[in-house]
């Protein structure tokens, strides 16, 4: 049986992904996938046995410039690699309109959420099989339940397994221990003040741990500049693929990290990860597996899934905290000092010094 997959974006959406495919492997022997996925993510896929041949789209590049994607061929290509294979099923996996008008292109029944389910009820519409699947869950028991459902076989009990191939990534074991600190994401929101990064990796370096801080963007790199001034236990990584984070982050001790899709490569990874939370909710979309930590705000506001913060300061705030140094303030019941000690817990019950 052979399977096409989309779910292009975001890396945490397709990490997401992975469990299910490990279910259908073992309950249905000789099961083969494809896989649409945005260009950036398109190494990821490969990491799992059950992947054969990955699709890259760039729908975040398109969108931004329609006429050159015809007129260069992209997008004809794309046509004619998404339609050079028969399959059995399609699965949209992601539920949004933008991954439900790709199966227009493929001549094969599509399976999907059905409209109560999915993130955008109109992609429902694209779809010849309408699975009901409850949203008030991890997203990762989700996508279990709707493979399980397209493809014909009993959820298994028990957590997912990612079941990642991934030995040829494993670093030599550092001459130093270290952990990672996840510092980037899109959303205002979600960022951990700075100050508190420092703080964190000056207790890191009072037991003699190192920090290590990657980046993604122009924007990013210099955050990671900016916390390791002055901290001689701390180190800026050079520009790294989704392939050359994951090499690190198999050396870490562990990661901290905000809600992004790095944390959520540390848990497929099986790395311990502590994951901080204050716009967003661990519940449906938290970093899922062994040894994860999520620690979330419980400021009145949160979460509020916005981008940027849109609280205003009470009197005792404008008193109690620092409104340059400490925003957004949600962070502030998450402090250094209590992350640190869910570290140290962490590092203790997972046997490591």
């Amino acid at each position: 049986m052979r399977v096409l997959i989309i779910k292009t974006s975001s890396l945490g959406d397709v990490i997401h992904v992975l469990p299910a495919l490990t279910e259908a492997m073992l309950a249905i022997p000789g099961i083969r996938f494809d896989w649409v996925v945005e260009e950036g993510f398109a190494e990821l896929p490969t990491w799992h046995p059950a992947v054969d041949k990955v699709i890259p789209v760039a729908i975040r590049r398109w969108r931004k410039h329609i006429w050159w994607t015809i007129k260069s061929g992209e997008w004809q290509s794309f046509k004619k690699s998404i339609q050079s294979t028969k399959y059995d099923l399609v699965i949209d996996a992601q539920g949004l309109l933008k991954s439900a008008w790709l199966t227009r292109y493929v001549s094969a029944p599509v399976a999907g959420f059905d409209k109560d389910s999915a993130r955008e009820p109109i992609a429902a519409c694209f779809y010849s099989r309408r699975l009901a699947v409850p949203p008030t869950q991890h997203a990762v028991e989700r996508l279990r339940q709707l493979f399980a459902a397209a493809l014909g076989y009993n959820l298994a009990d028990g957590s997912g397994n990612y079941g990642l191939s991934v030995h040829k990534l494993y670093s030599l074991t550092p001459k130093k221990p270290f952990v990672l600190l996840l510092h980037g994401s899109t959303w205002d929101t979600k960022r951990w003040p700075e100050i508190y990064w420092r703080e964190l990796a000056k207790h890191l370096a009072d037991h003699g741990v190192d920090v290590k801080l990657p980046w993604g963007n122009a924007v990013e790199k210099v955050r990671a500049e900016r916390l390791a001034i002055g901290l001689e236990n701390a180190e800026v990584l050079p520009k790294l693929n989704l392939g050359g984070v994951a090499r690190v982050l198999t050396g870490a001790l562990a990661c901290v990290a905000v809600d992004t899709g790095f944390g959520h490569l540390a848990a497929a990874l099986n790395v311990p990860t502590i994951s901080l939370f204050s716009s967003t909710n661990p519940i449906l979309t938290g970093t899922y597996g062994k040894r994860q930590i999520h620690l979330s705000s419980d400021f009145p506001c949160a979460p509020c899934l916005q981008k940027h913060c849109t609280y205003q300061p009470t009197y005792d705030d404008l008193r109690l905290f620092d409104m340059k140094l400490e925003l957004p303030l949600c962070f502030t019941r998450l402090s250094p000092a209590h992350v640190a000690s869910r570290l140290s817990m962490l590092l203790f019950t997972d046997g490591l010094k």
